[in-house]
C-alpha cells in the first residue's frame, strides 16, 4: 500500500472538506508522542474492522496502515483471512510486508474455530484440532503465539477443567514449533477475571498466559438476533465484571494488553474506562510488554451511523494519545 493511499483527512474527517483539518478534528488528536513509556505500542487488526469488511483495506496492507499511525507491533485477526491459514504464499507476503514496514508480528487472534471449553468431548477435541492450522500459520508468519478463547456452557468448574485440557493439548502441539498459546478475556465465562486467572493457575505453563483486555468483562449479555457481527452489535450487556479488579487479576499472567476503546468525551477521555487508573494497575504489575490499541468505535459507527463515534483512524489516534498520557502518569 502506498503511504498516500488514504490521506489523514480522508480517514479522520470524512465530510469535512473545506473546513480545514484543524477545524475538523478535536484538539486531543494532536497529542505529542514520546518513547518514555513502560510499554510498547501495538495495534489489533480489529481496529480497522469496518475497513476490512467493506474491502476498503486489504489484509496485506495492515502493516503499512499501522506504520502510518506510528505503531510497529501487529496483532492479526484470523477472521480477516480465515481462508488463508494454509496459504503459505499469502502468509509469506504478509510476513514480507511486516518486515518492509519495520513491524513486529506478535500474534494471531483466533476466532470461530469452536469452543475450547465445550463439555462434549468430541466437539471440544474437534475445536482443538481446528486451532492447529493457526499455530502452523503463526509459525510461518513469524508470530511467537496465538490468542484463543476459552468458554463453554455449564458448571464453571467443569468448563475450567475442559479448558485446561484443551489448552494443554494446544500447548503440546505449539511447542513443536515454539508457538505459545494465550487466552483473552473475550466472551462468556472468560470475562470473569477470577475464573480466567484460575484457569491460568491450573495450566501453570510459561508458554500460556493472558491477553488482558480493558473492555471485555461482560459476563451476561442479551442474545444476538442473528449469529453475526451485525447481530452482536445489537446486544446489550446486562452484567459486567469489575474491569479494574479483572485486569488486576489477569496481569500476573499477561503476555499482552488490549487497550479497548469505543467513544471519547470532548476532552479526549474514554467515557467507559478510566485509563489513568487502568495504567497504574498495569504498571504496578511490572508489565513492560506490548499494549495493543483495539478501537471498536469505527465498527459501531458503520453499523449505527452514529456520529458520536470516530472513524477508525481518528479513533486509533485518540486511543493511542490517551494511553500515552495515562502511561506517563502511571
Amino acid at each position: 500500500m502506498k503511504t498516500d493511499r488514504r490521506s489523514f483527512i480522508k480517514q479522520t474527517a470524512m465530510g469535512a472538506a473545506g473546513l480545514g483539518l484543524a477545524a475538523a478534528l478535536p484538539n486531543y488528536l494532536y497529542a505529542g508522542t514520546g518513547n518514555d513509556l513502560f510499554f510498547k505500542f501495538a495495534i489489533s487488526q480489529f481496529s480497522f474492522a469496518s475497513e476490512f469488511w467493506t474491502k476498503q483495506l486489504d489484509p496485506l496492507d495492515f502493516a503499512a496502515k499501522s506504520k502510518e499511525l506510528g505503531i510497529s507491533g501487529l496483532d492479526y485477526c484470523s477472521m480477516f483471512f480465515a481462508d488463508k491459514a494454509h496459504d503459505n504464499a499469502f502468509l509469506a507476503e504478509l510476513k514480507k510486508r511486516a518486515a518492509d514496514n519495520g513491524s513486529y508480528n506478535l500474534r494471531i487472534m483466533v476466532d470461530g474455530e469452536g469452543v475450547l471449553g465445550d463439555l462434549d468431548e468430541t466437539t471440544r477435541l474437534q475445536a482443538v484440532d481446528n486451532h492447529h492450522k493457526w499455530i502452523d500459520a503463526a509459525a510461518t508468519l513469524g508470530c511467537p503465539m496465538i490468542r484463543v478463547n476459552v468458554e463453554g456452557d455449564g458448571n464453571p468448574d467443569d468448563v475450567a477443567k475442559a479448558s485446561v485440557d484443551s489448552l494443554g493439548r494446544l500447548l503440546e502441539y505449539g511447542q513443536k514449533q515454539n508457538i505459545d498459546v494465550i487466552v483473552e478475556n473475550h466472551v462468556g465465562i472468560s470475562c470473569n477475571g477470577a475464573w480466567l486467572a484460575g484457569v491460568m493457575k491450573q495450566v501453570n505453563s510459561p508458554h500460556c498466559g493472558t491477553l488482558a483486555d480493558f473492555g471485555n468483562f461482560c459476563i451476561n449479555r442479551t442474545k444476538p438476533p442473528t449469529q453475526d457481527i451485525a447481530g452482536y452489535m445489537k446486544t446489550k450487556c446486562l452484567e459486567e465484571y469489575d474491569r479494574y479488579k479483572g485486569i488486576a487479576e489477569l496481569m500476573p499472567y499477561a503476555r499482552g494488553i488490549h487497550i479497548k476503546s469505543h467513544i471519547f468525551d470532548a476532552a479526549g477521555n474514554d467515557i467507559e474506562t478510566d485509563f489513568y487508573r487502568m495504567f497504574k494497575i498495569i504498571k504496578q504489575s511490572g508489565f513492560t510488554g506490548w499494549a495493543s490499541v483495539e478501537y471498536e468505535g469505527g465498527l459501531l459507527k458503520m453499523y449505527t451511523k452514529d456520529s458520536k463515534y470516530l472513524d477508525d483512524y481518528a479513533g486509533v489516534t485518540a486511543t493511542k494519545n490517551l494511553a500515552e498520557k495515562a502511561g506517563r502518569a502511571a
